[in-house]
């Protein structure tokens, strides 16, 4: 990290202040990549700005007025350009800038006033103003990169306003020359001000909104389009527009973009989301604009790489080929095996590339990598200012953009509005308040960049700490709800900025302010034994990781890169989308095993779990933790019951109990008084030995449920899944066996039917929230005792018989077949035939191979299946409840005696 720092101490070396107040106006100069600010105005407009390119360096001063009037800046500049001696220092000037040849006479310097730039001039710098040097920008570049220095002053707003039509950023004659270094001239002006030069690199919130003006881009890119197509067999990732130069070309209507474009050097770029859209003859009008509008008027030859099929009548020379340097346009998919800098370069130097692909399938195939570095195209774009998400958009048809609107949607855009109102109390619309949420989860996907030797990615990087840092977390809580646009975007950054932040312990206290230290142990050695099958399951350490804190793990190398992916820290895994938020919105972190030792820390804390992948089989695999925080951890056949009430006292705000088939999760305080741990081990023992009952499935459960209690989830009271997530404040039900045995555990044993719900048996929309209440009956009245009617006020008999009257009432229509209604048929089948006849079509359903996927097919299938079981037609039973049974399953089962006498005869 030497560059840029060391660099900028040289640039300002005995410099306090510059006086720029006078007759000249500077323009803002906009920078990407490499180049840093050196002079910066209150505005946040670039006055002065460095950067390297190839083996040489430049310095760019905002007004060639300032190559004579600040001559401590170009005294500094000069001897930074020539590699930091000012002694020998061989300087090249035009003879027409008398002045500064004057100037430079002046200083011990070797002055070599010339006609124009030659390659052979054997000077280290070359000094000029930016007005000249268009007709030697090849010989100039070329200069630079073999190692020359070279100091250009100029403003563009000048010749901006006499070449309307004129592309400023190609074609102004200082960018032709400064843009392959990543620093541009703007037409935007720059307030000329008294400035304090400050220790460490400028930097302002408002710099971040500076950029350029795109619409004559678009009205070029959009002319005669007015929607997009993007319907058919590819689902497309979203992009990140995040580059100074880059822009959105066509977008969701949630803003999410699925075609940009950027400049980057003397080149251009467009992608696309999708690679099979760059052969949707729907779009070839369009990708007709985009290869014009690459070639920049050369009239070269567009290669398209093998694979990539060219369209008839894109207006070029198309032809298949490997790359070359050669081309005018390069089209290619996101996974191309070209080596990134050998584009970057091609563009650089004016090149045009058009890439195509999506990175979700990446994503979901390389877990535990990181798609924002790992991934190719990634690798080609980021440093470009765009980026391939995994995230998905709906494929459809979107109208073109409103070109003066299309800006709003930048991710610096919505960083600067965000800056503005929380630094300074800048009123957002309404509109720009729902932005907020997309600023969020950019900024997540552009942190993970983890461009650290990027000046671009660090000053972003930089800005948002100083948001964090100067207006501060709301600490969320139930009490203490985060509500306001402006909090929920500040909790959602405080995640992604305190990962990619370098000085994390220093970022910690401004995010969490109540984080007592907690008595620690240290080298706890943890047996893993782990059976999996077809999903991953999360292994128990039994110990926490407070906020913030970091912990070494050492484990045995047959888990390193074989699957193995995954150390995660923290239990709570929704993720809360709520209006009002009572606890950060994402607040586990997951680890990718790469090595045997690892560092591995969660901003939020949490229960230390390692993931087990899907298949696999390990036993007794000995892991250490260095340093943790022993949590509240009861393990059936292990913990003994005489060691439970010490354990129960462990520190860790998390505890947790495994049983045979389940373990619960829930804050520590809701177990601390818990004396009879051996009556809440046999509560659920029994549970789950009901669940696998009705189920047909094996007593030991292939992967043990998880039940977490946390104070918000992200849907409902409680939701199935792995784990089942239900609110704390009705944790405490989870230990209370006495209770379960009197009032019932309906929720939690409701959530557990979901987990045993088959799709061959479900008839969506209908059944969804009925059949699992299978399993609430049947655990409440075969394992607690609990009569159905007393289960749930819904099963009383009045209430049994007021669904079925209304749903008889309104004609037996299916769509009302749902929930109590559609239960009451399956609880009609087990009064007449008994809990058996249901295990029976489980385990026919576990033997079947083929079975239909429409829900006509499967509810005939059903009633063949349920018939069979118990050896009468019931065709007659579901045909009265509405349902489409066919000819063709009464035939089938018209050798077995018809149910006469059911319920709904």
């Amino acid at each position: 990290m030497s560059y840029p720092q060391d660099a900028y101490k040289a640039l300002i070396r005995g410099i306090q202040e510059v006086d720029l107040q006078h007759s000249s106006v500077p323009c803002n100069l906009v920078l990407t990549g490499d180049a840093f600010p050196v002079v910066m105005n209150s505005q946040g407009h670039i006055l002065m700005a460095a950067s390297v390119y190839g083996r040489g360096r430049i310095v760019v001063l905002s007004h060639e007025t300032y190559l004579t009037l600040c001559p401590a800046l170009v005294d500094n500049a000069l001897t930074w350009l020539g590699g930091g001696e000012s002694t020998n220092l061989s300087l090249g000037v035009p003879k027409t800038m008398k002045g500064v040849v004057d100037n430079l006479n002046r200083s011990s310097y070797q002055v070599s006033p010339v006609e124009e730039f030659r390659a052979d001039l054997g000077v280290s710098v070359y000094v000029t103003d930016a007005y000249q040097v268009g007709p030697k920008a090849e010989e100039l570049i070329a200069f630079v990169k073999a190692g020359g220095g070279l100091l250009i002053g100029g403003q563009a707003w000048w010749w901006a306003s006499q070449n309307e039509n004129k592309n400023l950023i190609l074609e102004f004659p200082g960018n032709k020359v400064t843009g392959v270094a990543g620093i541009y001239f703007t037409a935007q002006y720059g307030k000329a001000e008294k400035l304090p030069i400050s220790p460490e690199i400028p930097s302002s919130w408002k710099t971040v909104g500076h950029g350029m003006d795109f619409k004559k881009d678009l009205e070029f890119l959009l002319k005669g389009i007015s929607d997009f197509d993007i319907r058919g067999d590819g689902v497309p990732s979203a992009a990140l527009v995040h580059g100074h130069l880059a822009f959105p070309i066509g977008t969701t209507d949630k803003g999410e973009a699925f075609l940009a474009g950027t400049y980057y050097g003397r080149g251009r770029v467009i992608v696309v989301t999708h690679e099979g859209f760059l052969q949707y003859e729907k779009l070839a009008s369009f990708w007709k604009n985009a290869i014009d509008w690459l070639d920049q008027g050369r009239k070269g030859v567009a290669g398209f790489e093998p694979g990539v099929k060219p369209l008839s009548n894109l207006g070029l020379t198309c032809k298949k080929t490997n790359f070359s340097s050669e081309l005018s346009v390069f089209v290619c998919k996101a996974y191309t095996k070209v080596d990134p800098e050998t584009i970057q370069n091609f563009v650089v130097e004016g090149g045009g590339l058009l890439i195509g692909g999506h990175a979700w399938h990446w994503g979901a195939t390389h877990i535990g990598q990181n798609p924002m570095q790992d991934f190719s195209g990634n690798k080609i774009l980021s440093k470009m200012g765009l980026g391939l998400l995994t995230q998905t958009i709906t494929a459809d048809v979107y109208k073109a953009p409103d070109t003066s609107q299309v800006n709003k949607l930048h991710f610096r855009h919505l960083l600067h509005q965000f800056a503005g109102h929380a630094l300074e109390g800048v009123e957002l619309t309404k509109e720009e308040e729902k932005n907020l949420k997309k600023l969020g989860s950019e900024s997540a996907s552009f942190l993970r960049m983890e461009a650290y030797d990027n000046f671009s990615y660090i000053q972003i990087l930089y800005h948002l700490t100083d948001i964090l840092k100067k207006v501060g977390i709301q600490q969320a809580s139930k009490k203490n709800p985060v509500k306001s646009p402006k909090e929920h975007a500040l909790l959602s950054l405080a995640t992604s900025v305190y990962d990619a932040s370098l000085n994390q312990e220093e970022l910690l206290p401004y995010i969490i302010k109540d984080n007592p230290p907690l008595p620690v142990v240290k080298n706890q050695q943890i047996k893993i034994t782990a059976q999996t099958g077809k999903h991953e399951a999360w292994i128990s350490t039994g110990l926490y990781l407070s906020p913030g804190m970091k912990t070494e793990m050492i484990l045995p190398p047959k888990f390193v890169n074989r699957r193995w992916t995954v150390i995660q820290i923290g239990c709570q895994s929704d993720e809360l989308h709520h209006k009002e938020l009572w606890r950060a919105p994402y607040v586990i972190k997951r680890f990718p095993v790469t090595s045997e030792r690892m560092q591995v820390w969660n901003l939020w804390g949490g229960l230390i779990y390692l993931v087990a992948p899907r298949d696999v089989k390990v036993e007794d695999e000995k892991i250490v933790v260095q340093e943790a925080i022993t949590a509240p951890y009861y393990k059936s056949g292990v913990t003994k019951e005489a060691d439970w009430s010490s354990l129960r006292k462990s520190p860790a705000p998390w505890a947790e109990m495994e049983f045979e088939n389940i373990i619960l999760t829930a804050p520590s305080h809701l177990i601390r008084d818990l004396e009879n741990a051996l009556e809440v081990e046999k509560l659920w023992n029994g549970i789950m030995k009901g669940v696998a009952d009705l189920a047909v499935i094996p007593q030991k459960f292939v992967r043990k449920e998880r039940i977490v209690a946390d104070v918000q989830i992200s849907a409902g009271w409680m939701h199935s899944g792995y784990p089942v997530m239900m609110h704390s404040s009705i944790g405490a039900e989870l230990f209370n066996p006495q209770d379960a045995r009197t009032k019932g555990l309906w929720g939690e044993t409701h959530e557990l039917g979901h987990n045993q719900q088959r799709s061959p048996w479900e008839f969506p929309p209908h059944t969804g929230e009925a059949t699992c209440n299978l399993w609430s009956v049947y655990v409440h009245e075969e394992v607690l005792g609990l009569n159905r009617a007393k289960a749930h006020p819904s099963v009383t008999a009045a209430s049994r018989r007021r669904s079925v009257e209304e749903y008889v009432k309104g004609g037996k229509n299916l769509s009302d077949w749902n929930v109590w209604t559609a239960l009451e048929t399956y609880l009609q089948l087990q009064e007449k035939f008994g809990w058996d006849a249901f295990k029976k079509v489980f385990a026919a359903y576990h033997d079947m191979t083929n079975h239909p996927n429409d829900k006509e097919g499967k509810m005939n299938l059903y009633a063949e299946t349920f018939s069979r079981a118990v050896n009468m037609n019931l065709t007659g039973f579901f045909k009265a409840w509405g349902w489409p049974i066919q000819r063709a399953t009464e035939e089938k089962l018209s050798n077995l005696p018809l149910w006469t006498d059911h319920p709904m005869a």
